[in-house]
């Protein structure tokens, strides 16, 4: 049986909680902690970053979802380097934290992680940017990795949730 694991964007949390409060719709929130609780959605602490500089009440709740966000590894920093060599577009120099190239980096690490090869689970890329022609977003490189990315409302679909 395939499990999927989902890596997630800052895009699609802040999305969440902008049309799904966390006081007014604690369910949801309630399904994407036990997500964490399983392993099953991470983020590079790069998104974390970018909450903080975004959002005050979900960088409050992120800061209590610290198994969710993952330090950069060594292998990352690679991948990320190879990512912004083939698509420098990517990120924006004005921008403080970019965690794009990361969100994208951690999926591909732990897609092709030697320790994953016995079990059965499948990499998604979570982000609320769409697939818009040759446009460098997530999507794109996702795209030419081989890496599926889906919005927060088809992860929900995948999971079968229902409020």
């Amino acid at each position: 049986m395939t499990s999927n694991c989902y890596i997630i964007d800052t895009s699609s949390l802040i999305e969440l909680n902008k049309h799904n409060p966390m006081d007014i719709y604690p369910s949801v929130w309630e399904k994407i902690e036990q997500l964490i609780d399983s392993n099953r959605l991470i983020a590079p602490k790069e998104v974390l970053n970018e909450i903080k500089q975004i959002d005050d009440s979900l960088s409050t709740w992120s800061k209590t979802q610290s198994k969710m966000f993952i330090e950069p590894t060594t292998r990352q920093i690679v991948i990320v380097k190879d990512i912004l060599d083939k698509y420098p577009s990517l990120i924006k120099i004005d921008r403080r934290y970019d965690a794009d190239p990361w969100v994208i980096a951690l999926a591909i690490e732990s897609i092709t992680d030697p320790q994953q090869t016995l079990l059965s689970i499948k990499r998604i890329v979570v982000t609320e940017e769409k697939l818009r022609g040759n446009k460098i977003r997530i999507p794109f490189v996702c795209k030419k990795f081989a890496i599926e990315s889906i919005d927060i409302i088809d992860m929900f679909r995948t999971e079968g949730w229902r409020f």
